[in-house]
């Protein structure tokens, strides 16, 4: 009976996780849109946010960086990347969040992104509420091992 109970139990943790997140992960995920831009590359404005938002996120002990392969994105994480000592993986986008959760599930980590992955990520997250969309807005998404995500916002100014 009690393995019943157990197995049940597991089962519970399970369906609170969104799909191909690991049952159990408490990973939290910063997602931020990439940083102001003129064509494909940052402009004077969005350098600025980018070498602001290590101070912006100074309370989190960041465990790695990710990125899509777009230069606009790259150029974002670039100072964050510097400060921190840390690599940027460059990732696919698809599956990013699970795929994030997976290689550090008691973690800290930050995808630095584009308006339609952002709003992808967050919804294979279930974290309610919007994604960031604008330049400068930060999601904290914290996944617990039950019960919903948490969210937190923050701003990184230019």
């Amino acid at each position: 009976m009690r393995r019943r109970h157990a197995v049940l139990g597991l089962l519970a943790v399970a369906a609170c996780a969104p799909a191909g997140i690991p049952p159990g992960a408490k990973t939290t995920v910063i997602l931020v849109r990439h940083a102001d831009r003129a064509g494909e590359i940052l402009n004077a404005q969005g350098k600025a946010r980018a070498a602001n938002l290590s101070e912006a996120l100074v309370d989190y002990e960041i465990d790695a960086i990710y990125s899509p392969d777009i230069l606009r994105n790259l150029q974002t994480a670039e100072p964050l990347s510097q400060a921190r000592g840390l690599p940027v993986s460059v990732i696919a986008k698809e599956r990013a969040g699970a795929q994030m959760s997976r290689a550090h599930p008691n973690g800290t980590v930050i995808w630095i992104g584009n308006k339609g992955n952002l709003r992808t990520i967050w919804e294979e997250l279930g974290a309610p509420g919007a994604a960031p969309q604008e330049y400068g807005e930060i999601g904290i998404v914290t996944l617990g091992p039950t019960g919903p995500p948490e969210v937190a916002r923050r701003v990184v100014l230019p």
